[in-house]
């Protein structure tokens, strides 16, 4: 018996596609039929290249124009690395052209460009997701079981995550995050929308009544109109009390941890983006006991490790290659899943939030869906 495919087209030959290319490869329910670019030679010479590491049989087709590809009756879905500035233009387009849509994040400039984007996917009965690829990690199932266990952590109170990369002087000068024509949420769009993201699935999408963003540095490249964020922390407030903090920056040294403290105990996760190299993927959680006994004040440290047996890249069971099964799931299944094209509104509300607050000097903004 013949196992359903989703075909495949990627528009644009970004970087990260190298990653993603491979992905679809490993996903057993899908393949690439065609990569389109304005530069046919760039795009034959990216398409020589992954072939060369990761192989397609056939290989996927070079097309020189993404109208072509939106056209092509060989492609059922596609994914979308280009620069936040056109995202919209062409999800819209591929929605029209009835093909799924899986975008880089963030998802749009705007939350009114996602609200666009999701009225086109819904009106043409396609699916949209954005790649957040964490979102795919079974790791995710377990940190909820834990999560929801009643006494490991107890009523969650306070969420803390830092996603940063100390970038070279090269970046600043070159690198298609530093111009605000083309990425103008700088920092806060590459890294913090996976700050935001976890904690809006820690607190089951539940959104913040009010959040505050504190503009710590900004920068562009020499021929960016203004500069963009490269240095951002934000504050986020829920009902109940809890709190979350998000911490993204292109100039201190790469981390990407989250914290979640409880009335009973903590979860850690010291790679909540991209795992950490190997064959599993782990968190923390401690319980500590104060214990006084007479004159002795012990500090007891009580920690379990939680693991799952998912490689880190690179393999069908790694994240990025769970989140291209899924998509083509949804995609053969023939019924689109709105979950994700909601959440991926709500991070952009929040992210929109933060950032319009720093704009206007730290002050508290209020969020309405």
């Amino acid at each position: 018996m013949t196992t359903p495919i989703c075909r495949w087209g990627i528009l644009g030959a970004a970087h990260i596609a190298r990653k993603n290319w491979q992905a679809i490869r490993l996903a057993e329910n899908c393949t690439l039929t065609a990569v389109a670019s304005r530069d046919l030679a760039r795009c034959r010479q990216f398409i020589d290249q992954c072939q060369a590491h990761v192989a397609f049989d056939p290989p996927p087709r070079a097309v020189g124009r993404y109208e072509e590809l939106l056209a092509s009756d060989e492609v059922d879905a596609v994914y979308i690395p280009l620069p936040t500035a056109v995202r919209k233009e062409w999800a819209i387009r591929a929605a029209e052209a009835g093909k799924h849509v899986l975008s880089e994040k963030p998802a749009g400039a705007a939350a009114d460009d996602v609200r666009e984007i999701l009225d086109a996917c819904r009106r043409n009965n396609v699916q949209f997701m954005d790649g957040v690829m964490f979102m795919h990690s079974r790791r995710l199932d377990r940190i909820r079981e834990v999560l929801d266990d009643g006494r490991s952590i107890g009523r969650i109170k306070r969420i803390v995550s830092q996603f940063t990369f100390g970038a070279p002087e090269e970046f600043f000068q070159t690198d298609i995050r530093m111009n605000s024509r083309l990425e103008p949420l700088g920092c806060l769009g590459d890294l913090g929308w996976y700050n935001i993201r976890f904690t809006l699935w820690a607190m089951n999408e539940l959104l913040p009544q009010s959040v505050c963003g504190h503009m710590l540095a900004e920068r562009g490249r020499p021929d960016s109109p203004s500069p963009v964020p490269i240095d951002f922390s934000a504050e986020l407030f829920f009902p109940g009390g809890v709190s979350a903090g998000c911490y993204c920056s292109f100039i201190t040294g790469i981390q990407q941890w989250a914290n979640l403290s409880g009335t009973s105990g903590y979860l850690h996760v010291s790679d909540f983006v991209l795992p950490h190299y190997g064959a599993e993927l782990a968190f923390d959680v401690s319980n500590p006991i104060f214990n006084i006994s007479g004159c002795d004040f012990n500090m007891e440290d009580h920690t379990r490790r939680f693991a799952v047996h998912e490689y880190s890249n690179a393999a069908a069971t790694a994240q990025e290659t769970n989140m291209f099964r899924t998509f083509a799931g949804l995609v053969l299944g023939g019924k689109p899943d709105p979950y994700w094209g909601e959440i991926a509104l709500k991070t952009q509300l929040v992210l929109d939030g933060c950032l319009r607050s720093a704009r206007e000097g730290g002050k508290l903004v209020e969020l309405v869906p």
